[in-house]
C-alpha cells in the first residue's frame, strides 16, 4: 500500500516541512517477526531531515526535494491508514549529516526518566553530565567539552538560565517535557553561535505547536513523533489529545507527573503542559566522603533532595504556506547542594525562569525562495543559593549569593531553492541571528563594596550571520560548505589583581572592561553512499570562540561551589581546528555509527584550580590559609589537543517467542592534554559497554553494562584520580492500543526500570565535587503513560 504523508521534523531545533512518500509492504500479512520494509524518500539534509530506522530493517532511498506548487490551496488533515507503532528499541541512526547526531527519540526518554539533560544523556557514546547535583544540576559533557562549548537549545532558541556560568546552576529545559533530545555536532552546531564547538543539544516539543493535530488513532512516527498535517490552511474537524505521564523512583523516594494536551481546530493549533517533581536525598552504596570520614551519612547523599515544576501554554495560527505561533513557559527549582560544604551550610538553590518565544514559517510560490523561518525569544532568569553564613548559627540561614539573566535572541533564516549548477545541484540557506543579556550576581555578605559578589553586573550584545550551501554531485555523493561570522560586544569590570592572583603574572590597571571580539568559522564536509548500505562522511572545521563573561569578569566567592573564581580580561579569541571522519548505517539487522576525531585548540580557555585556599577576600587568597573554605579558580589559556573515538551499534539476531532478539555494543574515549602533555582537567574516562535486549510490537526488555575505566590522566594541581566502576541497568516496557470504551485512553505504556542494579560506588570524573558526591545507588523506576 501507499501512504502520502507530509510530515513536519524537528532537527537541531528548527522545524523542517517535508513532502514525502511512504512506501509500506502488505503489513498485515507479515509475520509476527519479520518487520515491515518502510522506504522513506528524503530532501538533501540541508533541510535537516535524516533517515533512520523506526522499525527494521529499513531500506532508505534519497533524493532531492521536491517542490509542492498545490500548497496553496486549502488541505485538510490527512487520515492516516492504520499501522503499527514503530518497535521500541531500535537504534536511531542518522545517515545523511556531515557528522555525528545522538538522538534521544520520545519512547527512551520516557522509559530513561533523567531529570536533567546531563542525566539522560550520561552513558551516551562521547556524551556524559556534569554531575554537580544529580537529578538537580547536570549539564551535557560532550567529548570532553563542557559549559562555554556546548549549546543548549529549545525549540530552535537558547535555554536561558545561567548554566554556562556555574556547575551548580540548573539547564532550565525538563525531559520529562520534552519528545525528543538530538546532540548535534559538526557544521549543524554553527547555526547556534561559536560557543558551540562541542555540539549542540536540542530539545524539541510542541509548546508552539507547527502542524496541526492529528487524531488518528496510529499514526506513522518518526523518534516518537507523530505525523502531522501540512502546513497550510488546516480547517476541518477538531481535535483533541491528551496524555498524562507519571512515575515513582524508590532510589530518592521520588514522584513526578504531568499532563500534555493538544488541540486544534479551524486553523488554530494549542498546546499546555504541566508537571512536577519531588524527591527526597538519594539513596548510596557506602560512605560518599573520601577525605573525611567524621561525618553522619545514614546510607543517602547528604543535602541532595530536589523540588521542581513548570508549566507551558502555546498556540498557532494557520495559514496558506505557513504559521506563526507563541507560547509562555514558566520553570521552577528548588534543589540542594550535596558536598562537605553544602551539607555543611544547607546550601541549595531557588531558581525561577520566565521565557515567551515566538516562531513562524512561511513558504512562498515563489521561484526564488523555498522557505522564510523565523524564531524570537526572551527569557527572565534568576536564582537565589540559600545556606548558612555561619554552620553553627541556624539563624545565619538566608541568600548568600543571588544570579539573574535577562536575555533576548532572534533568528531569521531563508532557505532558497535548489538549483542547477551543472556539476552540481546547489541548495543554499542564510541566516541573520542576534542577542543580548544582562547579568548579575551580587550578594549579600559584602553590601556596599566597590565589587560586591562574583562579578558586578554585565552585558553583552552579538550579532551573526551565517550561510550553508550543500551541494549535490549525485544520490550518492553530497558536500557543504557553512560558514559564521560574529561580533560580540561585553561590558563589565574586574578590580586590580595582585600579581600572584593572575594567570599570566600581570597587573591589571583599569576597572572598567568592553572588550570586543569577531570570531569567523567555517567548515566542509562529506557524505558518500557506499555498498552494502554504508554512508561514510568526512567534516573539517575552524571555529573561533569569543570569551564568555565568566572567563572575563568573575572576581568573588562563589558560594554554591566553594571555589574563588578570578577571571581574565586579557583573554583572546579561542581557536578550535577539527576533523571528523565517519562511517554510519542504518538498516538491516547490523546497524551501527563509528567516528573518529581529532580537535586542536590554540589559546583553549579554561577554569584552572590554582591549589591556593582562599576566604571570601582577595587578601585571603594571598596568604594561603588551608582553614580557608573557597579553592582558588583562575581562568586560563593554553593551547591543547583533543582526540578520541565512538562507537555504538545494534544486531538482531534472530526470532525468539514472537518477537526479536539482539545484542548491542558501546565504545567511547578521548584523550585531551595540553602542549606540554599535561593533562587537560577534568576529561571522562575510556568506556565499554554492551548488553542484550528482545522487543516485539508490544514489548520491550534490555540488560545492559557499561564499564568506566579509572581515570588517572589528571591535572597536576586540583584534581584526584578516580576509580572505575560498573553500571548495570535493565528495563521492560509494555506498550499496547486500548479500547477508548473502558477508560477513556487509547494508548497505554508500562515500565520498570532498574538503575545501577550492581549497587555500585561511582564518582564522576568531571564533577568538581566527585570526591564527596556519590551517585544514586541501586533503584527501581516504575512509570506509566496513557493517551487519550
Amino acid at each position: 500500500m501507499t501512504l502520502q504523508k507530509k510530515r513536519a521534523l524537528h532537527i537541531g531545533g528548527a522545524s523542517w516541512l517535508l513532502l514525502g512518500a511512504m512506501h509500506g509492504g502488505a503489513l498485515a500479512d507479515d509475520p509476527p517477526t519479520q518487520l515491515p520494509d518502510i522506504t522513506v524518500t528524503a530532501p538533501s539534509p540541508i533541510q535537516r531531515h535524516r533517515t533512520a530506522p523506526t522499525r527494521a530493517p529499513v531500506h532508505v532511498v534519497r533524493a532531492a526535494p521536491s517542490r509542492n506548487r498545490e500548497r496553496a490551496a486549502a488541505v485538510q488533515p490527512p487520515q492516516a491508514a492504520p499501522a503499527p507503532a514503530p518497535q521500541q528499541g531500535v537504534l536511531p541512526v542518522v545517515t545523511d549529516q556531515f557528522a555525528t547526531v545522538t538522538v534521544v527519540p520520545n519512547e527512551e526518554l520516557r522509559r530513561s526518566g533523567g531529570a536533567t539533560l546531563g542525566d539522560l544523556l550520561f552513558s551516551k557514546p562521547g556524551i556524559t553530565g556534569s554531575s554537580f547535583a544529580p537529578g538537580a544540576s547536570s549539564r551535557p559533557i560532550i567529548r570532553g567539552l563542557d559549559v562555554n562549548r556546548v549549546g543548549i537549545v529549545e525549540n530552535g532558541l537558547g535555554g536561558g538560565g545561567v548554566s554556562d556560568l556555574g556547575e551548580d546552576h540548573f539547564v532550565p529545559i525538563d525531559p520529562f517535557s520534552t519528545n525528543q533530545i538530538e546532540v548535534v555536532r559538526g557544521p549543524a552546531a554553527l547555526r547556534y553561535g561559536s560557543t558551540s564547538i562541542g555540539g549542540v543539544v536540542s530539545a524539541t516539543n510542541n509548546r508552539i505547536p507547527d502542524a496541526m493535530p492529528t487524531c488518528a488513532a496510529a499514526p506513522f512516527q518518526s523518534y516518537g513523533l507523530p505525523v502531522k498535517a501540512p502546513l497550510a490552511d488546516a480547517g476541518g474537524q477538531g481535535c483533541l489529545n491528551v496524555e498524562t505521564r507519571t512515575s515513582v523512583s524508590s532510589v530518592n523516594r521520588g514522584v513526578e507527573g504531568g499532563m500534555l494536551l493538544d488541540a486544534g481546530d479551524n486553523n488554530v493549533a494549542v498546546h499546555a503542559d504541566v508537571y512536577g517533581r519531588t524527591t527526597s536525598d538519594y539513596s548510596i552504596p557506602s560512605y560518599p566522603y573520601l577525605f573525611d570520614q567524621t561525618r553522619p551519612v545514614n546510607g543517602r547523599q547528604p543535602n541532595s533532595a530536589t523540588q521542581s515544576d513548570g508549566a507551558s501554554v502555546g498556540a498557532s495560527y494557520f495559514f496558506q504556506g505557513g504559521y506563526i505561533g507563541a507560547s509562555i513557559t514558566q520553570n521552577d527549582s528548588l534543589y540542594h547542594i550535596p558536598g562537605i560544604d553544602g551539607a555543611d551550610h544547607r546550601t541549595r538553590i531557588d531558581a525561577h525562569q520566565t521565557k515567551i518565544a515566538v516562531k513562524g514559517e512561511y513558504r512562498p510560490d515563489a521561484a526564488a525562495i523555498d522557505a522564510v523561518r523565523f524564531w524570537v525569544g526572551a527569557t527572565d532568569y534568576r536564582h537565589n543559593e540559600l545556606g548558612l553564613a555561619d554552620p553553627t548559627d541556624l539563624f545565619s540561614d538566608g541568600v548568600r549569593q543571588t544570579f539573574t539573566s535577562k536575555e533576548q535572541e532572534a533568528r531569521f533564516e531563508v532557505q532558497m531553492m535548489p538549483f542547477n549548477a551543472r556539476f552540481a545541484t546547489v541548495t543554499t540557506a542564510f541566516g541573520l541571528q542576534g542577542g543580548h543579556q544582562e547579568l548579575t550576581a551580587p550578594s549579600p555578605d559584602n553590601p556596599g563594596a566597590l565589587f560586591n559578589g562574583l562579578w558586578s553586573p554585565n552585558n553583552n550584545n552579538r550579532i551573526a550571520g551565517y550561510v550553508f550551501n550543500e551541494f549535490k554531485f549525485t544520490d550518492s555523493t553530497k558536500a557543504q560548505v557553512a560558514g559564521r561570522i560574529e561580533h560580540v560586544d561585553l561590558h563589565g569590570s574586574t578590580p586590580d589583581f595582585p600579581t600572584d592572583f593572575l594567570p599570566d603574572g600581570a597587573p591589571q590597571s583599569s576597572f572598567s572592561r568592553n572588550p570586543s571580539y569577531t570570531p569567523v568559522s567555517g567548515s566542509v564536509g562529506l557524505i558518500q553512499n557506499l555498498p552494502g548500505d554504508l554512508v561514510g562522511s568526512i567534516t573539517a572545521q575552524y571555529v573561533e570562540r569569543a570569551p564568555k563573561p565568566a572567563e572575563l569578569f568573575s572576581r568573588g566567592a562563589h558560594d554554591a561551589t566553594a571555589t574563588f573564581d578570578i577571571g581574565n580580561p586579557n583573554l583572546t579569541i579561542e581557536t578550535a581546528k577539527s576533523v571528523e571522519v565517519g562511517l554510519r548505517k542504518a538498516t538491516g539487522p547490523f546497524r551501527f555509527e563509528v567516528t573518529a576525531y581529532y580537535t586542536r585548540f590554540s589559546n583553549f580557555i579554561y577554569r584552572r584550580l590554582t591549589g591556593v585556599m582562599c576566604g571570601s577576600d582577595f587578601d585571603s587568597c594571598g596568604n594561603g590559609d588551608p582553614s580557608n573554605e573557597g579553592r582558588q579558580a583562575v581562568y586560563s589559556q593554553r593551547d591543547a589537543t583533543f582526540r578520541g573515538a565512538e562507537f555504538q551499534s545494534q544486531l538482531d539476531i534472530g526470532p525468539l517467542n514472537g518477537g526479536i532478539w539482539g545484542i548491542e555494543n558501546q565504545f567511547d574515549v578521548v584523550r585531551a592534554t595540553f602542549t606540554d602533555g599535561s593533562n587537560v582537567p577534568r576529561i571522562p574516562p575510556v568506556r565499554l559497554g554492551g548488553g542484550v535486549y528482545w522487543r516485539d510490537s508490544n514489548w520491550y526488555t534490555r540488560i545492559n553494562l557499561v564499564h568506566a575505566f579509572a581515570q588517572n590522566d589528571i591535572a597536576v594541581i586540583g584534581e584526584t584520580p578516580t576509580a572505575g566502576y560498573n553500571l548495570l541497568n535493565a528495563e521492560i516496557t509494555y506498550n499496547t492500543k486500548l479500547n477508548q470504551s473502558w477508560i477513556g485512553a487509547r494508548e497505554m505504556t508500562l515500565g520498570l526500570v532498574g538503575n545501577n542494579l550492581l549497587n555500585q560506588n561511582i564518582r564522576n570524573s568531571v564533577s568538581y565535587t566527585k570526591d564527596e558526591v556519590l551517585m544514586p545507588g541501586l533503584g527501581v523506576r516504575a512509570f506509566a503513560n496513557l493517551k487519550f
